[in-house]
């Protein structure tokens, strides 16, 4: 059994989709995205947690110009594929309560984007992940264009300029080294094992860097994304937050550091200070957000800002800390995504200041709404922990060898108590309090909403408590990338 399956079926799921009728398309898109998350849960039961490369298929596709479509899954791979699998039927269960106009295309578009994050997470040529990286941005374009908000088409413009100008600058990078490959080809592999100089590193390192800094997004290319999740359709919002954004953090693992390590390594110090430049803008902004929506957008960024700062140390802790911290933030996001999805269609609003008092209507939703507060901030026993802790130690043992970066990392760190700020005093000022004419007939949760939001919390709970075997898929794949990676810093 190749990954091909995994990477087909949705495309086929997606036009089938496509061509069904307003109210039968999104019980075809759910059942087909729960069929793909068997199919992955079936590969991780046959999955070996070593550091190989599992389930490979290598095919000619345009062998004239070293061109293959070569795609498999070792244990980085793994925990994007369970990410993206696991999600997209979350995600579309919570659209349920929606009603959309072309409702075949909207869900059909949903399936296609998941067939182009699978292609990005397990593909092992550059033009496949090019394929793939400019497949999962087609159809958001069109999902934030056609159903977004009011002013969709002036920040979806805006979008798409930014994550295609990044793709062009990683597009040149992935062409410069396959003219460089001795063996005339794409593979990833025969990317890491030549030798170019510092200086042709650092440009490589720069092109890539630009297309996935944008794509997560890290300070100062940032500015695209607020606009974005506020004016997306709620269901696209959570497949940019949940699932897109890892791509950048994915990238920059599996394509950036490993590709130019020489090039990384004279501009760890400046890419790290930007990521937490990002910590910092974004949980200060989020601090001051009366907008529920874009308060999690801002979230976002922090905690993103904080991923990508753990990967940049470059040590297995900090990159083990990002590879479930990924899953985790997916989770969070979705999930509280999804509870101010339900308040904005109860009430009308988005505004913290003219809610209140919704515990005391809605007792399930105020606990599912905790519950998703307090692994998005990282309480012990939540999923959001154990990632937040991997990685503030993996940026610590990196701050520790020079005075200056040990205070950028106790920056990072501190921004964590901050954030849990923000987030507690949202949640006070929604769900606590007295009532008002919007809040007092409130209805709670229940059918669909109520499912997604137990799965939801189910996952924040038992990852928790026990994320251990979460780590083990990744850890022989890490380690083993990490010590490879790290003695070429020097050359």
């Amino acid at each position: 059994m190749t990954v091909s399956i995994l990477l087909f079926l949705p495309i086929v799921a997606a036009v089938i989709v496509a061509l069904l009728k307003n109210g039968v398309a999104k019980h075809a898109a759910l059942f087909f995205s729960v069929a793909q998350l068997v199919i992955a849960l079936i590969f991780l039961s046959k999955f070996i947690p070593d550091a190989s490369t599992q389930f490979r298929i290598d095919a000619p596709w345009i062998p004239k110009f070293g061109i293959y479509f070569s795609a498999g899954i070792d244990g980085i791979s793994m925990i994007l594929v369970l990410l993206t699998t696991l999600l997209v039927p979350i995600i579309i269960l919570t659209t349920y309560q929606h009603e959309y106009n072309r409702e075949g295309a909207f869900y059909g578009l949903i399936l296609f984007m998941q067939a182009g994050l699978l292609v990005v997470f397990t593909a092992l040529d550059g033009f496949l992940f090019y394929v793939g990286w400019e497949a999962a941005l087609i159809p958001i374009y069109f999902i934030c264009a056609l159903w977004g908000g009011e002013n969709r088409i002036r920040v979806t413009i805006k979008f798409f300029i930014y994550t295609f100008a990044g793709s062009l600058f990683m597009l040149v990078a992935l062409i410069y080294l396959y003219l460089q490959s001795p063996a005339g080809t794409f593979d990833l592999h025969n990317f890491y094992t030549m030798s170019l100089d510092a200086k042709h590193q650092t440009w490589v390192f720069w092109a890539f860097f630009l297309a996935f800094a944008i794509k997560m997004p890290l300070f100062p290319l940032h500015t695209w994304q607020p606009d974005t999740y506020t004016e997306a359709p709620s269901g696209g919002t959570m497949m940019l937050s949940g699932i897109m954004l890892k791509m950048g953090i994915y990238g920059v693992i599996r394509w950036m550091i490993p590709n130019a390590p020489v090039g990384f390594f004279h501009f760890q110090t400046l890419v790290i200070i930007l990521a937490v430049i990002g910590i910092v803008y974004a949980s200060i902004i989020a601090f001051k957000q009366k907008d529920g929506k874009r308060l999690v957008a801002y979230s976002s960024i922090g905690h993103v800002g904080l991923i990508a700062a753990g990967i940049l140390a470059w040590n297995i802790q900090g990159v083990q800390g990002a590879m479930i911290q990924m899953l985790n933030h997916g989770i969070n996001v979705v999930g509280m995504f999804f509870i101010w999805d339900i308040i904005i269609r109860r009430t009308g609003t988005r505004d913290i200041d003219q809610l209140g008092g919704i515990a005391k209507v809605a007792p399930k939703f105020a606990i599912a709404f905790l519950i998703i507060v307090l692994g998005t901030v990282g309480l012990p026993l939540t999923n959001g922990f154990i990632g937040e802790f991997l990685l503030l130690k993996g940026v610590f043992t990196y701050g520790a060898t020079h005075f200056g970066n040990l205070v950028i990392s106790a920056i990072a760190g501190s921004t964590i108590i901050l954030g849990a700020v923000y987030m507690l005093r949202m949640y006070k000022n929604v769900m606590q309090g007295q009532t008002n004419a919007l809040t007092a007939t409130f209805a709670d949760i229940k059918g669909s909403e109520q499912l997604t939001l137990g799965i939801i919390c189910a996952l924040i709970i038992v990852i928790g408590v026990y994320p251990q075997p979460i780590l083990h898929i990744s850890e022989a794949a890490v380690t083993q990338l990490v010590n490879e990676i790290s003695a070429k810093f020097t050359m």
